[in-house]
């Protein structure tokens, strides 16, 4: 009689399978979270310029930046991930847009999104930040 083939995983294969998926887990769920940052950001950057486009419009028409009232515009992105204030100047002859992150985009590196009438684009959070361009 011959003696039947042992099939399977032993234990030791087992583990170091799941140590390998640990150690690959642990390497590239850091670069997963920033690459979720700076996609989110765009969401920040895009409601950016369409009050800018919103504000040159107004301009136009009636010689004067707009608070965000007058544009009829909500104050939060389309998902949700930035509020943005109006910052009028000079009898409201220049403005500057800040985009403020919220929720689970709070934790972006580059921190509050600025656009102002001029088309200057900058960032309050870290420089250079270390997760991808800011604009």
């Amino acid at each position: 009689m011959a003696s039947p083939k042992s099939r399977g995983f032993t234990l030791i294969e087992l583990m170091i399978v799941v140590a390998i998926v640990a150690i690959l887990a642990a390497i590239s769920y850091p670069n997963y979270t920033n690459y979720v940052l700076r996609t989110r950001r765009a969401d920040g950057k895009e409601f950016l310029m369409r009050i800018a486009a919103a504000q040159e419009r107004y301009y136009t028409n009636l010689n004067r930046y707009a608070s965000m009232g007058d544009l009829g515009l909500s104050t939060t992105s389309e998902k949700g991930y930035y509020t943005v204030e109006v910052a009028l100047a000079n009898g409201d002859q220049t403005y500057v847009l800040t985009a403020t992150p919220q929720n689970a985009q709070a934790n972006d590196q580059c921190a509050n999104l600025l656009l102002s009438n001029t088309g200057a684009k900058d960032w309050s959070g870290a420089k250079p930040p270390t997760n991808g361009n800011c604009w």
